[in-house]
């Protein structure tokens, strides 16, 4: 698995019909789900990438899915909190995962069990929150206990979070786009949770789209998007796309 991941994330893959604005480098992070192990490595390695190789202007940009499933939600978002002092300027966008946790904190109906069983049970955990008495509850009740258990900054954390980072050529999401459809017209129902027809359509949609949410061995590369979802709460391998000029690459946690 190590050995095609590297094979298909070779440092000389840059795609010349694509570039970011001169002078300035993204390093765009895929998603956490919970892997506060691999968030501190990775941006260790990329302190480390800005040292060597500074600029005036560098971005770093999380593509959502920070939360749920691996084992410390809660240790994720309080980390990337404390990046205020980072020599990057960081961005934040929302996950399906993070907007599903937000409609549960509002106690929508229906969707607290369901939560819970895609991922929820594991970030409530993190933040003290017996997963099996939140089972035992009703929405509105759930919606307290989670809302006494997560800081308050953690909450308004994830209301902030935006939904799309343009960067020169490259256009960072979530999930993906609606092929056809403007950039400026896209639905964040769509941004946050597409996966058909967005991963097979083979269209130019005027950028190349950078994103994760579908878990791919290795790095997908197509011609019209990159997917650097590689399942880091599963696989141990947490993936930055690093992107300036024309000059595309990859960092990854993978040993």
């Amino acid at each position: 698995m190590f050995k095609n991941l590297f094979r298909k994330i070779s440092a000389n893959m840059a795609a010349p019909d694509y570039a970011g604005p001169e002078g300035q480098r993204v390093y765009a992070v895929g998603d956490i789900h919970g892997r506060l192990d691999l968030v501190d490595d990775l941006l260790g390695q990329i302190e480390d990438d800005i040292i060597a190789r500074p600029l005036p202007t560098i971005g770093l940009c999380f593509l959502g899915d920070l939360i749920d499933r691996g084992p410390d939600s809660a240790g994720v978002i309080e980390r990337l909190l404390s990046l205020g002092s980072f020599p990057a300027k960081t961005l934040f966008l929302m996950g399906n995962h993070e907007e599903v946790l937000l409609r549960v904190l509002n106690a929508e109906p229906h969707l607290a069990y369901d939560w819970l069983g895609f991922g929820g049970d594991a970030c409530a955990e993190s933040y003290g929150v017996s997963a099996s008495a939140l089972q035992a509850m009703n929405e509105d009740r759930v919606a307290e206990a989670l809302r006494a258990a997560m800081p308050p900054a953690h909450i308004r954390f994830l209301q902030d979070m935006g939904d799309t980072f343009g960067f020169g050529d490259y256009l960072f999401v979530h999930a993906g786009i609606r092929p056809g459809v403007k950039i400026e017209e896209q639905q964040p129902q769509d941004l946050r949770w597409i996966r058909q027809p967005f991963l097979s359509d083979g269209h130019d949609h005027g950028c190349m789209v950078v994103h994760g949410h579908t878990i791919s061995e290795g790095v997908e590369r197509r011609a019209n998007r990159i997917g650097i979802d590689t399942g880091a709460y599963r696989t141990g391998i947490l993936t930055a796309a690093v992107i300036e000029g024309t000059d595309l690459r990859f960092m990854t946690t993978a040993r």
